[in-house]
């Protein structure tokens, strides 16, 4: 991981909580932060996500939406629990901003995004 900041999709558990365009840096105090815990990643195209890896241990709430957008990206991955952190995927699997793709998928998906 490198110390730049960049532009993350944060997607919390909580349908009550709004999805967010964040600037995170890229460390990993600051994902595990983000997350809760130690994390665990699902690599996709030109995007992964940030996972709590002890999410289901700890019995943290199902996140419906970051389950739906990854099913939409053509995962099927059960379970999805806690906040997911979406970054995009840079040359040899560095970090990078989050592809517009995806950001223009969550809008259609769940509406305007919180900055």
């Amino acid at each position: 991981m490198d110390t730049r900041t960049y532009t993350a999709l944060v997607i919390p558990a909580g349908n009550a909580e709004p999805i967010r365009l964040e600037q995170v840096d890229a460390d990993l105090k600051a994902l595990e932060a983000l997350v809760g815990g130690p994390l665990e990643s699902v690599i996709r195209g030109d995007w992964h996500v940030y996972l709590n890896a002890e999410s289901v241990t700890r019995l943290l709430p199902v996140n419906f939406r970051a389950g739906q957008l990854m099913h939409e990206c053509g995962l099927d991955l059960d379970g999805i629990r806690g906040t997911a952190v979406f970054l995009g995927r840079g040359e040899h699997g560095t970090e990078a901003d989050i592809p517009e793709h995806l950001e223009r998928l969550v809008e259609e998906l769940f509406g305007a995004l919180a900055a």
